[in-house]
């Protein structure tokens, strides 16, 4: 694969310029014009390498290698949730510098996409004829409620089996099931006439503001806000919904500002932050429950703030729905989406860890994570890769980047994966 490297790498960077986040919806182009032109920079480039492919109505694409009876899947995705604030490099930039590059997507998930296409090509170019359909499949909602999936089984058929090369090494034989509530808290006389913060659903809230009714600079200093006219500012740090432990919330901060002046906010934060009705105490022998509020605005009386709740694969959702009712507040089901778990001992699990151990050298074992995959679309689906143990969290962060040595190491690990699962 060494002969590829020059060319993946700047097929990553090429994709990465294209801002793929969730825009307004046109004709052919159903998330916006930026998905549209990645997907389609996706597509041309495995056509050119002679690959049979299609685009589905701007939602989601497909690379087509083989023509055995049975279908495996490799499911990836080419949006991103939006660059954020904190960036010192420009986030849809795609420039190599330090062995790295550097955009939103060069991880999650544009570069593993890429990665992917190219095993194919090398597959082919070596003469392997796989014995089952291998279908690559991008789409361009998965970060912002998987329509692109939906739609994607509504024109052609899913294969039961396959991995998505969007989470962490070794292989994610487990993930979490997703509840994003937005939630509805009147506050009755609001000490301010603006409040609004975060960007995405999934994404730590880093900026918030709020103009108040009464303006103390000396409390604002207190809690480490800045002060800018008549609005107060509060900046965190953006992470992954998933690991809220990786992030610093903007949203607390702006709320500890008012909570004296008002029930309602004290009654948010015990809630969502101080966790006084225990959702973070639910657990298994695998995993426990975690709580990321990601985005809050005021309007009509209410403050309306959405909350991604990730729970435990052995639990089902009416538990965490029982526990939320205690809130004493209205809400509704933004997204959900079930849990995964898949045997530790199937053969998609151990093909996959035995050419992770091959390739790496490490003794590591299936683990569970809180993220949500597209794994959890098939019926025998998994998680595999990119990111591994001890790695710099950078997915949905600022200067989100990838090495040309986990590249290389990429194209090495998929091209074994996909031969042994389809030969």
């Amino acid at each position: 694969m060494n002969e590829y490297l020059e060319q993946v790498v700047e097929s990553i960077c090429e994709s990465v310029r294209f801002d793929s986040s969730r825009g307004d919806k046109k004709p052919n182009a159903p998330f916006g014009q930026g998905a549209l032109d990645c997907l389609e920079h996706f597509l041309a480039l495995a056509a050119r390498m002679g690959f049979e492919t299609h685009n589905y109505d701007g939602y989601v694409g497909e690379v087509i290698f083989g023509d055995g009876e049975e279908e495996f899947a490799i499911l990836a995705h080419l949006d991103v949730v939006p660059a954020g604030n904190g960036w010192t490099k420009d986030p849809f930039g795609g420039v190599v510098e330090d062995g790295r590059i550097w955009g939103r997507g060069t991880v999650d998930d544009k570069g593993p996409a890429i990665c992917c296409l190219y095993c194919l090509k090398s597959l082919k170019d070596q003469g392997f004829v796989p014995g089952k359909k291998i279908k690559l499949i991008v789409g361009c909602n998965e970060e912002s409620g998987w329509a692109c999936i939906d739609h994607y089984k509504k024109v052609a058929t899913l294969p039961e089996t396959g991995f998505s090369p969007d989470a962490e090494f070794p292989v994610i034989y487990s993930e979490k099931g997703i509840l994003q509530v937005r939630f509805h808290f009147p506050v009755e006389h609001p000490p301010f006439t603006f409040l609004e913060g975060g960007k995405s659903i999934n994404m730590v809230c880093d900026y918030c503001e709020a103009t108040p009714v009464t303006l103390s600079h000396s409390r604002a200093q207190a809690l480490g806000l800045e002060v800018k006219g008549k609005k107060i500012i509060s900046r965190g740090k953006s992470a992954h919904a998933s690991t809220p432990e990786h992030g610093k919330n903007a949203i607390l901060p702006l709320l500890k500002y008012f909570e004296k002046k008002d029930k309602t906010v004290q009654h948010i934060i015990d809630c969502l932050f101080n966790d006084v009705y225990k959702l973070q105490d639910v657990h298994d022998s695998v995993d426990k429950l975690s709580v990321s509020p990601d985005t809050i605005k005021y309007r009509k009386g209410e403050i309306q703030l959405v909350c991604d709740i990730r729970y435990p694969a052995s639990f089902n959702e009416r538990r965490v729905y029982d526990m939320i009712d205690s809130f004493g507040v209205k809400y509704e089901t933004v997204s959900s989406q079930a849990p995964i778990r898949v045997g530790k001992n199937s053969e998609l699990v151990t093909t996959l860890l035995d050419v992770y151990r091959e390739c790496t050298g490490r003794e590591e074992y299936p683990v569970s994570i809180g993220g949500g995959t597209y794994a959890r679309a098939l019926k025998n689906g998994v998680a595999f890769g990119p990111e591994m143990p001890g790695d710099e969290p950078v997915v949905h962060q600022a200067d989100e980047y990838i090495t040309i040595e986990r590249v290389q190491l990429l194209l090495d690990i998929y091209e074994k994966a996909i031969k042994r699962l389809t030969e």
